[in-house]
């Protein structure tokens, strides 16, 4: 059994028992996440649409954090225009405890 759930202007595909990173959501580690926005359901026959509108996917946070740094790095030729920038993007990480619907 899958679901198919939209988080943080991404959707991601989630079965129980999965570790996944999402945008930062701004709940400490240990607490439990409710993601109501559920678009499909999978269990002997795919669910979408109005029948899955009751449909939540529950998780608990494992984890705050930072991800690898990305560099930026902006040139213009022959004007001896550039820049150079380093971004971290802030995620959380949950783990799937259970599927209703």
């Amino acid at each position: 059994m899958y679901a198919i759930i939209a988080t943080g202007g991404k959707q991601y595909k989630v079965a129980e028992g999965d570790v996944i990173r999402v945008e930062k959501l701004g709940v400490e580690a240990g607490e439990t996440v409710t993601f109501d926005q559920v678009l499909a359901i999978s269990d002997n026959g795919l669910k979408v649409g109005a029948d899955v509108e009751n449909a939540s996917v529950t998780a608990t946070v494992v984890e705050n954090g930072k991800g690898k740094k990305v560099i930026v790095y902006k040139y213009k030729r022959k004007t001896g225009y550039h820049k150079k920038n380093g971004h971290r993007q802030l995620y959380t990480a949950v783990k799937i405890e259970k599927i209703n619907g």
